[in-house]
């Protein structure tokens, strides 16, 4: 019971990722707004940057969470009939990578607007 607890956790963020990554490409929030969507100080400088960051993290948190759902599973596979104790630490670098990549997937999202806009939000 508990192996399903803790890989149902551990498919949450790719799942995520995917949903929100195909909803970004094709239903971006259409305003900006501190609510809701890809909100950093670059992508808020006007809608033509909101846009884009969306456009630009919807593709990679699409490709990310392809990539991230089997290599979540995975691990959890090996871990099928174990006890407690082995199930939770072997959870714990699998949502380690997760959040690593998650949280890394800011900056070439934050690269790309910086190459295609200036420090103003105009197009290059």
């Amino acid at each position: 019971m508990f192996w399903l607890f803790c890989t149902s956790m551990n498919l949450l963020i790719p799942v995520i990722m995917l949903y929100f990554g195909w909803r970004f490409q094709k239903h971006p929030p259409k305003n900006i707004n501190s609510f809701y969507g890809y909100r950093t100080t670059r992508s808020m400088k006007n809608q033509q940057t909101w846009n884009f960051a969306h456009q630009v993290c919807g593709k990679l948190w699409f490709r990310l969470g392809l990539i991230l759902l089997p290599v979540s599973l995975v691990p959890m596979m090996f871990l099928w009939g174990r006890g407690v104790d082995e199930i939770g630490m072997g959870c714990i670098p699998v949502m380690a990578v997760q959040l690593v990549v998650l949280v890394g997937s800011v900056f070439p999202v934050e690269q790309a607007l910086k190459q295609n806009f200036d420090q103003f939000g105009r197009k290059r």
